[in-house]
């Protein structure tokens, strides 16, 4: 059977933070507002006088910048049965948030104030140990009750996140169309649904087309129409499409670039973009599709190989991105069965022809 999955409402616009008491009243009358410090800082009493004036109790939470069992913890001793949990800053307070949720039994709403992945509509989540290592992928019960992306926040963060946010959502369009061709699972152990695939389809297709003009407007620091419509394709469409359509090769890849460095340190959008192409060689696309995605990469700054995305690689990066791709679960969702030899001729294929 499919299964599609999403947030119950999303809200995006410039001065959408405005509302956001508001929109919490419609769910409950009190919350915690779990922080980036740099967000609790510039928003935070802004955020909580919007809390206020819709009679909403608020408090606030600040972050400390890891997502580990430490640190929900922490946080988890500082509040008492609370019914709406608030995650507002960049991938790890969100996560936080939605852990503390978990453990407490909240409903999540989520405020990224950075446009880098898509993870603020999800149930997913990441936790970290100390030392700033993946313990795991844990799942809330459901999506998030309520989603808020304010794109005058989003457009005063760094274009480089914003780059790697387009980077990890347009080849969502190959990695469902790939579970779904192969009769793949997706993030919730159904089958994709095909409203998934064309969200993913539609979301490629408006970043090609709207993705340089939305830079231009981050540039000039004011959300135009074509920022709104990049930004609703890299957190909303891209989003939905990899929940309930599915992963494949590409989301795969990183099992193995987050396994050396220096492409461990490197953006997750980054690494993402990378390997679609890898991903679509693989397919056995023809030689001028890749080009031209490659082109669209060049022109908006994502890597076109190893060498652009860290640093030129030799013999035994190839044997080790290729072996750990192959220990994710995604990388069955292909029509074809593929072996490490294969992802490794498709990396080498790659890496000589664009740098």
């Amino acid at each position: 059977m499919i299964i599609f999955g999403s947030p119950s409402r999303y809200v995006q616009g410039p001065g959408a933070l405005s509302s956001l008491g508001a929109e919490i009243a419609r769910i409950g009358s009190e919350a915690v507002l779990v922080l980036d410090p740099l967000i609790q800082d510039s928003y935070g009493a802004k955020m909580e006088a919007s809390c206020r004036e819709a009679g909403v109790a608020a408090q606030q939470l600040r972050f400390s910048g890891e997502c580990t069992p430490e640190e929900i913890d922490r946080f988890a001793a500082q509040v008492a049965n609370p019914s709406i949990i608030v995650a507002a800053g960049g991938g790890k307070c969100i996560d936080a948030g939605k852990a503390l949720a978990n453990r407490t039994g909240a409903t999540v709403v989520t405020i990224p104030t950075i446009a880098s992945t898509d993870a603020p509509t999800s149930h997913n989540y990441v936790m970290y140990d100390a030392d700033h290592r993946m313990l795991g992928v844990e799942k809330l019960k459901r999506n998030p009750a309520l989603v808020i992306v304010d794109t005058e926040v989003i457009a005063r963060a760094p274009k480089k996140l914003f780059v790697a946010g387009i980077g990890d959502a347009i080849g969502k369009i190959f990695e469902a169309d790939a579970c779904a061709n192969a009769s793949g699972i997706n993030i919730f152990g159904g089958r994709s649904a095909w409203t998934a695939v064309v969200l993913g389809r539609a979301c490629h297709g408006l970043l090609l087309e709207k993705a340089e003009a939305a830079l231009a407007a981050m540039d000039r620091g004011t959300p135009d129409e074509a920022f709104e419509r990049v930004v609703e394709a890299t957190v909303l469409m891209s989003g939905l499409a990899f929940e309930s359509g599915g992963l494949s090769i590409a989301h795969s890849m990183t099992r193995g670039l987050t396994a050396l460095k220096p492409w461990s340190e490197t953006l997750h959008g980054f690494q993402v973009a990378y390997a679609n192409l890898v991903q679509i060689r693989l397919e056995g696309r023809p030689e001028s599709e890749i080009a031209n995605l490659a082109d669209f990469y060049a022109r908006i700054g994502l890597p076109r190989s190893l060498s652009e995305l860290a640093a030129a690689p030799d013999d035994a990066a190839y044997d080790v991105i290729s072996e750990r791709t192959m220990t994710a679960p995604h990388v069955r969702h292909f029509p074809r069965e593929i072996a490490a030899a294969d992802v490794r001729a498709a990396m080498v294929w790659v890496e000589t022809t664009f740098t």
